[in-house]
């Protein structure tokens, strides 16, 4: 799969570096271990920013939704590349535990913890955006560290679009595998200091 991973970054950098290019700030902020990357996401293109902007070398599981999957060759691909997916606005238990093979392997696993496509806070029905409680729960069951990361919405032709690393930490709960109102807590945190981010580097 890193193979795959590998081949499919070179073919993918040059497009990027040209008309999209990526820069990375806040790269002293990456574990040396696995970790729960969490970002927002306004655009498509946004796990491939992140990808592209961190390097080849640090191989990134990215949950997807199942759609993409579905795509014939491309579906294949993502898949061949250590993509997997996850069924959207369902419990997917089969999600989760892969999620969390990935991390208790060491792993660098990628989510956006929105759920889908966000721009300005704002979903597309006009409502303020919310963290689902999926990370915090992954977070709390494998003991890895949550890294947010800010993509911005906007994304310039032929000018820098910068990928926005935070400082990873460790949510803490009362008991060992975390309640409800702890994960919600959490998620909502996370949100905020993700967007803190954007903020900063405004």
């Amino acid at each position: 799969m890193r193979t795959v991973y590998t081949i499919l970054w070179y073919i993918i950098f040059p497009f990027f570096s040209l008309f999209h290019p990526c820069r990375l700030v806040g790269r002293e902020n990456l574990p040396s271990d696995g970790a729960l990357y969490c970002a927002n996401h306004s655009g498509l293109c946004d796990p491939v920013c992140l990808v592209v902007a961190i390097g080849p070398r640090r191989q990134m599981r990215v949950m997807a939704k199942a759609e993409f999957m579905r795509i014939p060759v491309l579906g294949w691909l993502l898949k061949k590349a250590g993509i997997f997916a996850v069924e959207r606005g369902k419990s997917d238990i089969s999600a989760i535990k892969t999620a969390i093979k990935y991390l208790k392997g060491g792993e660098n696993v990628l989510l956006f913890p929105e759920g889908t496509r966000i721009k300005d806070g704002v979903d597309k029905h006009g409502h303020e955006s919310e963290a689902k409680s999926g990370a915090a729960m992954l977070a709390v069951r494998t003991g890895v560290p949550i890294v947010p990361v800010y993509i911005p919405a906007k994304k310039r032709w032929f000018r820098f679009t910068d990928v926005v690393i935070g400082e990873p930490y460790v949510p803490q709960v009362a008991t060992k595998k975390g309640s409800a109102e702890e994960y919600h807590a959490i998620a909502d945190d996370l949100l905020e200091r993700i967007y803190a981010l954007g903020r900063k580097s405004a």
